[in-house]
């Protein structure tokens, strides 16, 4: 029952039950205990007894509907009131209770998703300021790391003693620390573009056969000792909704990936494309020495770089296969992992299809 009806029925349990009673009283004392023939004395007494009795029935119908509100909106109010004092002063882990199906229960519902919504909150904001820490403090670590190989070598340049072959061996060294320092610096921009929802997509067809086999013999000029394979249905076409410059990003990031943790003397990178349930599918697979059970659940959460993956010498930053996630799932599709340890690593990831 709702509290307009409650003080609805209380408000007439007021006015007409007192005067029921008082007619029942005033009609019981006039017809048994009245005695007309009596003197102005037993008027008097009559009259008394009438007053306080309507007095004291009044009395109980007040006290009575005192006792209904406390019970029913007095106390459930201050209780919810109680309980927003407390989330306003940030203890908002005790939730608040509902009880009763009415306007103030509603209210207690709606103070609850509040709660809820707030406990939410706080618990995004504090793992946002723990990633928050746990990336500055990578940044510094990827960053200190390569600055202090390049001071050496600049130190190791500028030593007059220094011979030709050292300088251009230095040199040499700075170059290519300075193009990981570049990959680093792009990969953290292309995160923080992600992470503030500033990086913009611009999705059309892509004809995937080509553009796959585009980045690929890329990789084939540079990689001569690589052997690449491309897998698809000659005949069938497979086209994406997909942002170009985007999509080639994952793909940089998958066969680098590949690339860079190669132990085999032969090396092997095979893409295979396909089309299952309106969904291109595309996979990367290599021959290097595949992930650990371990590890395998968290190679896309960020920073994340596993003992495996710091034995190698350009051990990767630990950006780019969540950045390669978050910008699949821009895509509306999906990317995981599967490996087996000393046979390789498959990525696979879904684009929808073009219509």
């Amino acid at each position: 029952m709702s509290i307009r009806k409650r003080f609805m029925r209380s408000n007439l349990a007021i006015v007409i039950v007192p005067m029921l009673l008082f007619l029942f009283v005033e009609g019981y004392l006039l017809l048994y205990t009245f005695d007309f023939s009596s003197q102005q004395g037993d008027q008097l007494t009559f009259l008394s007894i009438h007053i306080v009795g309507w007095l004291v029935l009044l009395l109980i119908t007040n006290v009575l509907f005192i006792y209904f509100v406390t019970k029913n909106v007095i106390k459930p109010m201050k209780n919810l009131t109680k309980a927003a004092e407390e989330v306003s002063a940030g203890q908002i882990e005790t939730p608040f209770v509902r009880m009763k199906k009415d306007e103030i229960g509603k209210l207690a519902d709606s103070f609850e998703n509040l709660r809820l919504q707030l406990l939410e909150s706080e618990d995004v904001k504090q793992k946002y300021s723990e990633n928050r820490k746990k990336l500055l403090y990578n940044i510094s670590n990827d960053l200190r790391l390569p600055m202090s190989f390049i001071k050496e070598q600049v130190e190791v340049a500028q030593r007059e003693n220094a011979s030709r072959e050292e300088v251009d061996s230095a040199l040499q060294a700075v170059h290519m620390k300075s193009i990981v320092l570049e990959r680093l610096i792009d990969e953290l921009f292309q995160h923080s573009e992600l992470d503030m929802g500033r990086l913009a997509f611009y999705f059309k067809k892509v004809e995937m056969r080509s553009f796959l086999i585009e980045i690929m013999e890329g990789f084939q000029e540079e990689w001569e000792e690589v052997t690449f394979t491309f897998e698809a249905d000659q005949v069938k076409p497979y086209e994406a909704k997909a942002d170009p410059a985007q999509l080639k990003r994952v793909m940089v990031h998958l066969i680098n990936n590949c690339l860079r943790f190669m132990d085999k003397e032969e090396k092997k990178v095979d893409i295979r494309l396909q089309e299952k349930r309106g969904e291109i599918i595309v996979e990367v697979t290599d021959n290097g020495p595949g992930i650990l059970d371990n590890d395998l659940p968290h190679i896309f959460e960020l920073f994340y770089q596993s003992e495996q993956t710091k034995m190698f010498s350009e051990g990767g930053s630990g950006l780019g296969l969540p950045i390669s996630k978050r910008i699949i799932e821009e895509h509306e599709g999906w990317i995981k992992a599967a490996s087996r340890i000393g046979h390789g690593t498959t990525m696979t990831f879904t684009l929808p299809t073009y219509e």
